[in-house]
């Protein structure tokens, strides 16, 4: 097993609801070290990530650019400065509203090291559930994205693309090219649409900022923390949820109760086009791919 770097960034997680606690104590269960870039806060979120002991954690004290609204680069950015600091064979990356199944454990280190032993590949991809609303709901179709690149070789070329969604490398002339990456079944459980109104108001202003002008907050964004309405199509989620959630999960219970379901946004004709063929041939129309598969 190839030495395992786990990378994150987080600011202001306690006040934005982020499960940033859960997500950084699954990167330390899984990686020899854990680099976390903690942003300017004042929820006491780096306190928080100082009193959980971690041993092999590490905390690079950040400055967030709030002038950077483009193209939410600034969480590249953040991104990379953790990547930086990296000093293992291979990251594994989490933000701070995914988590990684301890079921799918011994998965994900069998597929680094077999990995590792195969030089095309330099990086892996992980499959989404974007939970919704709730623990018991997910979003579904073309609207959610189904797989991005988690973990990957720790070049020292490799940085985080655009939003940090997903990442690139640079040739041996500079050129940023997309990595050849496996596809694998590791799962991740995106939480980052489950919170409580009041915190998925102020998450959301914060996400936005990183896109948008003043003028489209105010045009675009509830002022109420009312639950937005944005999923056109979710399922019930019939499974189970990392360990390390129980608590969260039954704390949060008293207001997730409380979401409905059948309040959501109505499917745009060619999104329903769309999931309808990838429900019936697996294929999604012009799909986004920021890696070129290799099996």
């Amino acid at each position: 097993m190839p030495t395992l770097s786990g990378i994150s960034f987080i600011r202001n997680g306690i006040e934005r609801g982020y499960p940033f606690m859960e997500a950084i104590q699954t990167l330390s269960v899984l990686c020899d070290e854990v680099i976390v870039a903690v942003g300017d806060s004042t929820d006491g979120t780096r306190q928080a990530l100082v009193e959980a002991g971690l041993p092999n954690l590490r905390i690079v004290e950040t400055q967030w650019d709030d002038n950077n609204r483009v193209g939410g680069t600034e969480l590249a950015r953040q991104t990379n400065i953790a990547l930086r600091h990296a000093r293992g064979e291979w990251c594994l990356y989490l933000q701070g509203d995914e988590l990684i199944h301890e079921d799918d454990f011994a998965l994900l280190r069998d597929e680094i090291a077999r990995a590792d032993r195969d030089p095309r590949i330099e990086a892996l991809l992980f499959t989404w559930l974007h939970f919704y609303g709730s623990y018991d709901y997910i979003g579904v179709g073309r609207q959610w994205y189904r797989r991005e690149i988690r973990a990957f070789r720790n070049t020292g070329r490799v940085l985080s693309w655009r939003d940090a969604q997903g990442f690139r490398t640079r040739d041996d002339r500079g050129r940023i090219r997309k990595l050849y990456a496996r596809q694998t079944a590791v799962r991740i459980f995106h939480y980052g649409w489950v919170r409580h109104p009041h915190a998925m108001q102020a998450k959301q202003h914060a996400f936005q900022r990183l896109y948008h002008d003043d003028a489209w907050l105010v045009a675009h964004l509830p002022q109420s923390a009312d639950f937005p309405a944005t999923c056109y199509e979710l399922a019930r989620y019939t499974g189970t949820h990392p360990a390390i959630m129980r608590l969260r999960i039954e704390r949060d219970r008293q207001w997730t109760v409380m979401f409905d379901p059948n309040k959501r946004s109505r499917k745009p004709l060619l999104v329903a086009i769309s999931d309808w063929i990838e429900r019936r041939t697996g294929w999604r129309i012009g799909e986004y791919r920021n890696f070129i598969e290799r099996r």
